[in-house]
């Protein structure tokens, strides 16, 4: 599938290791490369801005999406010229999961955590059929994949949805396989929904 928006989720704190930062920036330059537009929560802080700022820096396009009271407590990537506001943090995450043909969670902690969650949801319910990756940056998630193997082994997951999202510390690897996706079709195996009516369409602003 043609990928040429990534929705990034990721922390509004730099965290302790360098090297967060570095891999941040390191996805930002992949993306700027390969011509895909960022699409972020506009924040100015934590690797919010160290992936906005290394976008900007190498050329690429970027786009924020943040509620107007952050906005208005300061909390935006200053001079970015394609910022847009709106009410609430969930109408946020529904803006860039609406814009966005693939989403890549960086470290981060419970807004991440919860914005990545909701995507893989949405998708699991067949509201999109758009691909997930996690960057795990020195081993960050690894003990959230942990979890996710476990919820297979008891029951409250299937193997299947395993394969709604790739986990590296590679940017490019996680890029490889948002274009060669194909949603499981496993919709009709557990609520009887029918995996045509999956939509990958953006509506444009």
């Amino acid at each position: 599938m043609a990928i040429k928006k990534i929705g990034v989720f990721c922390g509004s704190s730099p965290g302790t290791n360098p090297v967060y930062a570095e891999k941040s920036r390191e996805l930002a330059r992949v993306l700027a490369r390969r011509q895909i537009t960022l699409i972020f929560g506009g924040g100015g802080i934590g690797l919010m801005k160290e992936v906005a700022e290394e976008m900007l820096a190498a050329g690429g396009e970027v786009i924020g999406v943040i509620p107007r009271n952050l906005l208005e407590r300061h909390l935006g990537f200053p001079g970015l010229s394609n910022m847009q506001v709106v009410e609430s943090m969930h109408e946020r995450k529904a803006t860039i999961v609406r814009m966005a043909d693939g989403f890549i969670a960086l470290p981060g902690g419970w807004g991440t955590l919860e914005e990545i969650f909701e995507v893989l949801t949405w998708a699991q319910l067949g509201y999109h059929g758009k691909p997930c990756g996690f960057l795990n940056v020195g081993g960050y998630f690894d003990h959230l994949i942990s979890f996710m193997n476990r919820a297979v082994e008891d029951g409250f997951l299937l193997p299947e949805h395993l394969k709604m999202f790739a986990v590296s510390d590679d940017p490019g690897k996680l890029l490889v396989f948002m274009e060669r996706y194909c949603p499981p079709l496993i919709l009709d195996d557990i609520w009887g929904l029918n995996s045509e009516n999956i939509s990958n369409s953006n509506e444009e602003d």
